[in-house]
């Protein structure tokens, strides 16, 4: 094991449990050390005479059930030929078939007798309406002779025994196993060399078990209060060194300069409010309340913005954006998507009117610059919009990615606004940041809302501002889900719903999975996980396209837009769908539709093939109609059966318009992810025990926990065990997702 002055837990898996088992953990599980083991922790417990419940198996997955042999028989099939050993498991709740072919059908006929208990994993898989394995792993628990059953039965009788997540390559029981020989390793020592990270007066106080009894009793626990004990001592583990990453991360930030923007008494933002054709809602005067206070600070904003679909965030961005070049500075607005910045850029210069003409005819005098920088740009724009910039001319600056170029130089970074962050990878935000003479302020907004457990823990390093007040004059979107496999009347019902819209001069969009049959394996990774094999491709954009305009909707202007088109010709397909006089009256497109689009005039969404969305990206899609005063509708196309999860996702949003519960519903059933950034570093969830929903409470202690040490000891030099436990936990990419975030 490690030496004595080096945390055992990060001592390689190898040196433990061997080269060939060490490779398998690593390649199939990322599991690489002994504390990565450790921390793999089982999912669920059988009991002695409790068993799973075979009635309720998941399809399509790896499972491991605990069961007896009730019948076992073999069948010849192929003429004679071939040999086949069906085995029938039961729990009491239900049964389930083992099948064995031809040599492995006579060896373990010999084994799976009647009577004969076990653990068998495999994948459930459906063959003639009968749930089976197919040549599943498994481990009896009792032998043929009674001295060993006695032993084997001893050793389970009175325990709980532990069921891990598993996979094809390596089975529950021998990823248990692997456990066993750390653990039997580690006691031999006496448990030597563990480093603890939480500080033992907060151990004490929150009556926590120590982190070597809390990782004993996970994996060999004596009855259900030994599980419960363990479980709320990791909690806090993954809880508290998460909460002092992000206090550290927010007491730099704190500690760094910034220059304070501070608007003009009669400025460039007194002149816009003044032009505004409405007023603003109560949310949002109090959202740019804090904001401005934050931009009058000398040390960097960082505040997050989320809020409702439709709810004005674009809007409040610009008043900070305008503040900082009342001030003198710039502000630049980094979007995910090419159609989002020119979408942006068309509609805040259309807020700004003359405002954002300065040095042009008929622009005004308090006016300046917006400009918008992407990559498909000419030449001669592009050098116009980079000398607008270096030289201070542009106060604003709208792009995508291109906006993080070397090339691209400001005058006086002072804000950045970052729409969708998820979208962005970290080193993108971070360059961008870098490009201000000191760290400029930044504005992260998100139309997803957010849960507070998950903006504490996703956002922890970001204070929070939510707009959850929809505009005077904003109608309601009615939601319906249509299932056109059960009820093919109600898809031609929507069809005819698109018509009456567009004869009353309204627009429609069409949404589907795919852009054609080229990315058809894309999407179907992309599918739902109750999707099943046997179902058709996603539905195409083209294809639909096509459908509809010789179909249903023959005669209307029917178009598609897709994220593989040249930008000038989405563009020009917006811009035209956008226009006042209609020239496009149904946009058939993909989710590059999601964020941002505004067109008032579009009423009505159908979204083809819905239960391959998620629920939050539904309530994002359907908030692109009912923009303006006329209502909006929502029609929720599915295939899928009622008694489906997708069903039930698909009525969850048909049913509420609330965008933070819907949020909720969506983070249960997909999980939390890496909260410390997956989608940036490719690595496995860090959280493993703490539920960002359930453990709220735990989330907000330990947040107040951390934030008064760090704020006592910033560098933790009076705790050395969590610093080590921070190096240990929060790898290199998460660190650096932390500390750019």
């Amino acid at each position: 094991m490690a030496a004595p002055d080096e945390n055992v837990l990060d001592e390689k898996l190898r040196k433990v449990v061997g080269d060939r088992t060490a490779k398998v953990l690593a390649d199939h599980l990322d599991l690489h050390t002994v504390g990565d083991l450790l921390h793999h922790y089982p999912r669920r417990y059988a009991e002695r005479g409790e068993l799973t419940r075979l009635a309720d198996l998941p399809l399509d997955e790896h499972v491991t059930v605990v069961a007896q042999v009730a019948k076992a028989e073999k069948k010849t099939y192929n003429r004679g030929r071939g040999v086949r050993l069906e085995v029938v498991v039961t729990d009491g709740s239900g049964s389930l078939q083992l099948v064995f072919f031809n040599k492995a059908a006579h060896y373990h006929h010999t084994r799976l007798l009647p009577g004969r208990r076990g653990m068998f994993a495999g994948k459930v898989t459906v063959f003639n309406r009968t749930r089976q394995l197919a040549h599943p792993d498994y481990q009896l628990l009792d032998t043929d002779s009674a001295e060993d059953a006695a032993e084997a039965v001893g050793s389970f009788a009175g325990r709980l025994l532990p069921l891990y997540p598993a996979c094809k390559q390596i089975a529950s029981w021998q990823i248990a196993q692997s456990v066993d020989t750390v653990l039997s390793s580690l006691q031999a020592t006496g448990w030597t060399g563990i480093v603890d990270p939480l500080p033992g007066r907060l151990r004490e106080a929150r009556g926590l078990a120590p982190l070597t009894e809390a990782l004993e009793k996970i994996h060999r626990p004596q009855n259900k209060a030994d599980i419960e004990q363990a479980r709320a001592r990791l909690k806090w583990d993954e809880a508290f060194v998460l909460q002092v990453a992000l206090a550290r991360r927010r007491a730099t930030d704190a500690s760094l300069p910034a220059v304070p923007r501070i608007p003009q008494s009669d400025g460039l933002l007194t002149a816009f409010d003044a032009k505004l054709p409405f007023t603003l809602t109560e949310g949002q005067r109090k959202v740019s309340a804090e904001i401005f206070d934050d931009l009058a600070t000398e040390h960097p904003m960082h505040r997050l913005l989320q809020g409702e679909v439709g709810s004005g965030k674009t809007l409040v961005a610009l008043r900070a954006m305008l503040a900082v070049v009342d001030s003198g500075g710039q502000a630049a607005l980094l979007a995910p998507t090419e159609v989002l910045a020119q979408q942006h850029h068309r509609s805040i210069t259309e807020m700004m009117g003359d405002l954002a003409e300065a040095g042009m005819l008929g622009g005004a005098e308090l006016g300046t610059k917006v400009v918008l920088l992407t990559g498909s740009m000419g030449t001669a724009a592009r050098r116009q919009a980079l000398l607008d910039l270096v030289t201070g001319e542009a106060g604003i600056v709208i792009g995508t990615h291109a906006l993080i170029e070397d090339t691209v130089q400001f005058h006086d970074m002072g804000l950045v606004v970052v729409d969708e962050q998820h979208r962005f990878g970290v080193e993108q935000r971070d360059a961008l940041r870098g490009k201000g003479k000191q760290p400029p302020h930044l504005l992260v907004m998100t139309a997803t809302p957010i849960p507070r457990t998950v903006a504490m823990t996703v956002f922890g390093d970001l204070e929070t501002s939510v707009l959850d007040q929809l505009p005077a004059g904003r109608s309601p979107i009615a939601t319906h889900v249509v299932p056109a496999k059960d009820k093919p009347h109600y898809l031609a019902r929507a069809w005819e719903r698109v018509r009456e819209e567009v004869e009353g001069g309204h627009q429609a969009y069409v949404v589907c999975p795919r852009i054609g049959d080229e990315d058809a394996s894309d999407a179907r990774e992309q599918a739902s996980p109750e999707d099943e094999a046997e179902r058709r491709p996603p539905l195409a954009v083209l294809e639909i396209a096509e459908q509809l305009a010789a179909g249903p909707l023959h005669g209307l202007r029917v178009e598609a837009l897709h994220g593989r088109m040249q930008p000038d010709a989405k563009d020009e397909v917006m811009r035209r769908f956008a226009a006042a006089d209609v020239d496009v009256d149904v946009l058939v497109a993909t989710t590059v539709i999601e964020v941002g689009v505004n067109v008032p005039n579009a009423t009505v969404m159908v979204i083809m093939d819905a239960d391959r969305f998620g629920v939050s990206q539904l309530h994002q899609l359907r908030g692109r109609v009912g923009r303006g005063t006329a209502p909006g509708l929502c029609l929720l196309v599915t295939d899928m059966p009622e008694a489906s999860p997708a069903r039930a996702r698909l009525a969850a949003v048909a049913a509420t318009l609330d965008g933070f519960e819907l949020s909720r519903i969506d983070l249960e059933q997909r999980r939390e992810g890496d909260v410390l950034g997956q989608a940036q570093s490719g690595s496995r969830s860090s959280l493993r025990m703490l539920a960002v929903i359930e453990d709220e409470d735990v989330i907000a202690q330990a947040r107040d926990e951390a934030t008064a040490l760090v704020a006592a000891d910033p560098g933790l030099t009076a705790h050395p065990e969590l610093l080590s436990a921070l190096d240990s936990l929060l790898d290199a990419s998460r660190e650096g997702y932390l500390d750019k975030g």
